[in-house]
């Protein structure tokens, strides 16, 4: 499980790579299927996920870990709805990391929406 921080670096929830995002809360708000993230409760599509950093629906980040680097990409086409997974077990919460540097500005730039907007649809 991978941390999830803003643009300027709050953290904002948790990631399990390929499979879940849970909030601060550790409540789990959206699953990832075919590399994209879709909302737990409404199952509306939130936009691509390219391992640790979740896009808009116009491909720009929302929220991203110092897993690996941040990037954007061009804004992507909606994809089918996928099969909803079994709702996955609350992981325990894990020791908040420590706030990553400021990375460099994505191309295309930040997404406008904060995370909880991202998370609404």
């Amino acid at each position: 499980m991978e941390p999830l921080f803003s643009a300027s670096c709050d953290l904002v929830g948790w990631i399990t790579v390929g499979k879940a995002i849970w909030d601060n809360q550790m409540a789990y708000v959206a699953y990832i299927a075919g590399d994209h993230a879709w909302s737990s409760e409404t199952d509306a599509w939130l936009g691509p996920v390219d391992g640790t950093t979740c896009m808009d629906r116009s491909g720009r980040p929302v929220a991203w870990s110092p897993a690996r680097a941040v990037g954007g990409r061009s804004a992507p086409i909606a994809p089918a709805r996928p099969m909803r997974p079994a709702r996955p077990m609350t992981p325990m919460r894990p020791i908040a990391p420590r706030r990553p540097l400021f990375p460099a500005t994505p191309g295309g730039g930040w997404s406008q929406l904060d995370f909880g907007a991202w998370l609404a649809g």
